[in-house]
């Protein structure tokens, strides 16, 4: 594909959308808003991604319908669509022979019939998906021999030349068994591309049924204007590999005059400053026309993920601003990643949202709090938050904090006209309103309830201070034990 400048970029996806959505641009897909390129905006107004769900590959799940429901009854509007291979063997994408055997030349109906309704009904309640092309625990056994079936991925897999009727280990160079080593750069299914490590000629088959897989999910979604796409899952393969699928992709797009908007995930983003795979993205968007920078949400806690947060989404705007996505948060009490509890994912839920970013969705248990009772919590908390103050109006100002103890509170302003406060676990700090005379209304709002509430102190009901007067540092302290956001909005 021919190399092209950001703001030539920018041009050639206008004139997409321009064609794909007629006359007025204000009626297009989801897209970076165009009053401030760092939040999304749809049907021409601005919108904040907040999610949460039960699985990642979401259209597989035999209760979609019932589950979108009540995705979108908290006031959620996100998923993450896997582009699963997973799964048992009756839902692969290929067909599936009487002999036991895939035919990689044949398509698996119940598979996309299962995408193509997703697609429809997220849609119809304007829920925006975000799809992840590959992944690589879909291509290796990732489990001992005894462990669970369900995480061989590689052994049913179509694309194992084991399990297919259309090429050999020989014609494919692709081994019938990848352990979990395979997941970390040892997959030569990740390599098809020339001029990679690793790269056979005789990838160039195996590419051109990938090519194939991915022209078959585009026949799909490219008719929709509510869809992102992740070319990976918590990748470190070398780039050029999630480039090749973004230009495949855009081309794909620009044919039908689709507008999309694409990008990779990195795994080392957890690393900040010290993340030379996430780096690239910084200074190309013309492939990365937004980020996703859910792995910051894996092994980070408490400071030190806001304060890597806060440098990612510094430097992804500094010169080419564009959103900033998180497909996943962890924290559920999975101790992998070392999590304390669910209260660690609603913290780094808050941190993200209040920190700039364009969308924050809980990832799927056991690793994240999928959309149980703290997620929907905080989902409707968020939604409350939002009807107050808007996320794009504020940005994060700590600096107007003061007697703040570590990971205690989070603060983020359009100062002298609103601020948004999130404490993690009850406390009382500090807010610089001296430069900001008057009234403010006060609105208390329960982290684990998803209300606004009034508050037990010393045993007692009393309602919370509903105004304060600005001119002054005025102090703040949460009504109780638990994660509480109090928004103070100028009169």
């Amino acid at each position: 594909m021919r190399k092209v400048t950001y703001l030539g970029n920018v041009m050639l996806l206008l004139a997409a959308c321009h064609a794909c959505w007629g006359q007025n641009l204000k009626d297009s897909g989801i897209r970076p808003w165009s009053e401030n390129p760092r939040y999304w905006q749809y049907n021409g107004k601005p919108v904040m991604l907040l999610g949460g769900s039960k699985t990642d590959h979401i259209f597989l799940l035999d209760d979609l319908k019932t589950h979108l429901d009540e995705i979108q009854a908290v006031g959620a509007n996100y998923v993450r669509n896997t582009m699963s291979q997973r799964e048992g063997k009756d839902l692969k994408p290929h067909k599936l022979l009487p002999s036991g055997k895939f035919d990689m030349d044949q398509w698996n109906e119940e598979y996309w019939k299962r995408f193509g309704n997703m697609l429809k009904w997220t849609a119809e309640r304007d829920i925006f998906v975000q799809i992840e092309v590959w992944d690589r625990f879909d291509y290796a056994n990732w489990v001992g021999p005894d462990g669970d079936a369900s995480k061989r991925c590689w052994e049913h897999s179509p694309w194992n030349p084991a399990g297919n009727v259309n090429y050999t280990s020989e014609q494919s160079g692709f081994a019938t068994e990848y352990g979990g080593d395979a997941m970390y750069d040892n997959q030569p299914f990740f390599y098809s591309i020339k001029g990679l490590p690793h790269y056979d000629e005789r990838f160039e088959l195996i590419r051109s049924y990938q090519e194939a897989f991915v022209a078959k999910m585009l026949s799909y979604s490219l008719d929709y204007g509510h869809v992102l796409y992740c070319m990976n899952n918590e990748t470190s393969t070398p780039a050029q590999w999630g480039q090749h699928w973004i230009e495949f992709i855009q081309a794909k797009a620009a044919e039908k005059g689709a507008l999309v908007h694409t990008t990779d995930m990195f795994d080392d983003a957890f690393r900040a400053e010290k993340a030379e795979n996430t780096r690239i993205i910084l200074g190309d968007p013309d492939h990365y026309t937004f980020t996703d920078i859910s792995q910051v949400n894996s092994r980070n806690f408490d400071e030190t993920h806001w304060d890597r947060l806060q440098w990612l989404i510094r430097e992804v705007n500094k010169t080419y601003p564009r959103p900033s996505n998180h497909t996943k948060i962890y924290g559920s009490g999975y101790q992998t990643f070392g999590t304390g509890g669910p209260e660690d994912g609603i913290e780094r839920f808050w941190r993200n949202i209040l920190g700039g970013s364009a969308s924050s969705r809980f990832h799927r248990p056991d690793s994240g709090n999928g959309l149980n009772d703290h997620a929907k919590a905080s989902i409707k908390a968020a939604r409350i938050l939002e009807g107050l103050i808007k996320f794009w109006d504020i940005t994060p100002q700590m600096g107007l904090l003061s007697d703040r103890g570590s990971n205690e509170a989070y603060l983020a302003a359009e100062p002298g006209e609103s601020y948004a406060l999130y404490f993690t676990n009850g406390g009382s700090v500090g807010l610089d309103l001296s430069g900001a005379p008057g009234s403010f209304d006060v609105t208390w709002i329960s982290v684990s309830m998803g209300v606004t509430t009034r508050s037990s102190a010393a045993g007692r009901y009393r309602l919370m201070d509903r105004t304060i007067q600005g001119g002054r540092v005025v102090t703040l302290s949460a009504p109780y034990k638990g994660g509480w956001v109090v928004a103070i909005v100028k009169k």
